[in-house]
């Protein structure tokens, strides 16, 4: 699709205003380009049309010409997002179903195209927004996977400790698990976010927004040990980052594709299952804390969450947990309970 400027403006909005990452901008350019390329496909006859009229035009106007046609197909483009209705969106919809998109994803693509309305219809682009009326497809409920406390003492325990990487590992995993943040907000943090003495980390989440969050003592002493490490590293490299704390080999700021290939690498180490990601140490985190009797708002302002029903997620797995807990206890009940009409 070609470079809309209803789509670069909205895209601004997101990057400026709601200070979305520029990944998270990227992904919702993917999805409007997706749409439009549909539209675009289903007025193809209008478009050759032009094309085939601009064929006849003078040789010697050729560059002129392809600058025209080139406006032409942009602001094309432009009102067929501008001028979609209802109709055509559930087509789309019926469209994706029909390329077996999961329904995760079908919703996320609807979800984008119904901020990109709002958005239009803010700026009176639009009369009306054509995804109002439409639903959002309903989607399985899937619990998020937790780790056992004996299995996170395992992947915990993994990483060695004769060497500054290993002890960087260790000191990553524990502040992971310890603080349920986020692997982007890990590789974010820099030296000052920690506060030794306050026991807390200042953390910079989605939309680029600031929380204090605590971190166990335990974390912190594997932390001071890794900067230790760190710091002689640093004499014998001028081109160590001072700033960042957890760097790669050269110096330089960790990646969360790196945070992975480091969790891959110590879950085979530790026998545990390969699936598991360094998000999974998060509902670990708030599955645990919830189970040892915090509240459901506490733990959604240490997760960062916006909402509070995405935190709810966590009570379904505890409530889960504590049937099979009792089924295990009571297998006579449980039989009980499920012969009953």
């Amino acid at each position: 699709m070609e470079e809309v400027s209803i789509v670069n403006e909205f895209l601004d909005y997101l990057r400026f205003e709601r200070r979305f990452s520029e990944h998270t901008a990227k992904c919702y350019r993917a999805d409007i380009r997706q749409f439009g390329e549909f539209l675009t496909h289903f007025h193809e006859p209008m478009q050759s049309d032009t094309e085939q009229s601009s064929v006849h035009l003078d040789h010697s106007h050729h560059s002129d010409t392809a600058t025209a046609v080139a406006t032409q197909v942009k602001s094309g483009l432009e009102q067929l997002l501008l001028s979609v209705q209802t109709d055509m969106v559930r087509a789309y919809l019926a469209y994706l179903n029909q390329k077996q998109y999961s329904k995760a994803t079908i919703a996320r693509k609807l979800a984008t195209l119904r901020s990109f309305y709002k958005f239009l219809v803010r700026r009176h682009k639009c009369h009306s927004n054509p995804i109002a009326a439409v639903r959002t497809p309903k989607q399985e409920k899937k619990l998020p996977h937790f780790l056992e406390n004996d299995q996170v003492a395992r992947l915990l325990e993994t990483p060695p400790m004769d060497n500054w990487l290993g002890v960087r590992d260790r000191a990553m995993l524990e502040t992971l698990y310890s603080t349920g943040i986020r692997v982007s907000e890990l590789v974010g943090l820099n030296m000052d976010d920690v506060d030794f003495l306050g026991e807390v980390l200042h953390v910079r989440g989605k939309g680029k927004k600031e929380r204090i969050v605590p971190i166990g003592s335990s974390a912190l002493r594997f932390i001071q040990h890794y900067i230790e490490f760190r710091n002689k590293r640093a004499q014998s490299n001028s081109n160590f980052d001072l700033r960042v704390l957890f760097v790669n080999k050269h110096g330089s700021r960790l990646s969360t594709r790196s945070v992975r290939r480091k969790m891959d690498k110590y879950l085979k180490m530790a026998g545990l299952d390969p699936s598991i990601s360094p998000h999974t140490l998060r509902h670990s985190f708030a599955t645990h804390m919830l189970n040892n009797g915090a509240d459901l708002r506490s733990v959604q302002e240490l997760l960062g969450h916006q909402s509070l029903s995405t935190t709810q997620i966590y009570t379904h797995l505890t409530t889960s947990r504590l049937k099979e807990v009792y089924d295990s206890a009571h297998p006579r009940d449980s039989q009980m309970t499920d012969s009953e009409p």
